[in-house]
């Protein structure tokens, strides 16, 4: 599956996602935020972690999330939910992880009231920091109106 994000100017950037089972999606236009696309965030530190079942896995699986739209006739709008009611637990598990990853390595407190306990352990925190770091490269590097291309296994 190919994972392409192109940024847009004024700081947004929009998503296509080719080659997974079900239907070719594209998110369109969103805010990217102070740093990276949340949903790249998800792409590097998922495959950093080696989280086969996360958003990306659902993605790859055929699952839709919300926003995300086929980018031609579909008849696979059913389907997509198959796979978020066998996978959804894992998929919440990923969201937290790379939540709490991000949160780190953004320099957000991930310690004292209402954070919870850490999802990660340090070797873990340290892969996903080393895949923001190289996530953020590419993406800064990358000139408006230019796609990244992710490879998702």
């Amino acid at each position: 599956m190919d994972i392409s994000f192109r940024k847009l100017p004024g700081n947004q950037h929009e998503i296509t996602v080719t080659g997974r089972r079900g239907p070719d999606v594209r998110l369109p236009a969103q805010p990217t935020g102070p740093t990276v696309p949340h949903d790249l965030a998800h792409a590097a530190v998922e495959e950093a972690l080696g989280i086969t079942d996360g958003f990306w896995g659902a993605m790859a699986a055929g699952a839709t999330f919300q926003g995300f739209e086929p980018t031609g006739p579909s008849r696979h709008r059913r389907s997509g939910l198959k796979v978020l009611r066998r996978g959804g637990d894992a998929v919440m598990a990923a969201e937290m992880a790379v939540n709490w990853a991000y949160r780190a390595w953004s320099g957000l407190p991930v310690t004292g009231r209402g954070v919870g306990r850490p999802p990660l352990g340090e070797a873990e925190l340290e892969r996903a920091r080393t895949a923001l770091d190289a996530a953020s490269a590419r993406w800064t590097e990358l000139p408006e109106g230019a796609a990244l291309t992710w490879r998702w296994r």
